[in-house]
């Protein structure tokens, strides 16, 4: 017999409700000091349970749905580039990248230069399309899109560990939960 979260009316009102979530999250961005980096990567975190439970052309199909909707409604742009750059597809790469190469070494220089590629990309498409003075980045003559890369792969390193944080957490506790409940 079917497992209740593998029917198709429920695995599309799963990953209805994580859209809504996360189209919510990105939708906060512009009322949170820090909500343009932290929120996008919120929003990314939801859509491991799809991974998990549907796997990558589901959570795919979430992820352009949030990406579409935040950008007709959340007020920061710059928060909805993180997302659809980086954030909002990463849980799905993660699962790939992790699933396919054994040697942890590859792993990391591809999630390092996948994540650096974005960053960089991120900040190009925000100059250049987006509007946002290159001047900006600059903060007493130190050229700060440098320093934030630097940093940001620290910050990237932490949210690759938290992602694997959260789908043990995932699988060994709400996972169980979902399943006696819709049982």
């Amino acid at each position: 017999m079917k497992s209740p979260i593998q029917k198709p009316t429920f695995k599309i009102a799963l990953c209805a409700i994580i859209a809504a979530l996360a189209v919510m999250l990105m939708l906060i961005t512009s009322l949170i000091p820090v909500g343009t980096y932290a929120l996008p990567c919120f929003a990314g975190v939801l859509l491991i349970a799809i991974v998990i439970e549907y796997g990558a052309k589901w959570a795919l199909g979430v992820y352009a749905v949030v990406s579409v909707l935040s950008f007709f409604v959340a007020g920061d742009k710059e928060a909805v580039l993180y997302f659809a750059m980086l954030f909002g597809y990463y849980p799905v790469l993660k699962a790939f990248i992790e699933g396919k190469l054994k040697s942890k070494l590859v792993q990391y220089v591809l999630k390092f230069a996948l994540f650096n590629a974005a960053a960089v990309g991120s900040f190009f498409i925000a100059t250049k399309l987006m509007a946002v003075p290159a001047e900006e980045f600059t903060f007493f003559g130190i050229y700060m899109p440098l320093v934030f890369l630097a940093f940001g792969n620290l910050f990237f390193l932490l949210y690759d560990f938290a992602l694997t944080t959260f789908v043990v957490f995932y699988v060994r506790k709400i996972r169980e939960k979902l399943l006696h409940i819709f049982k």
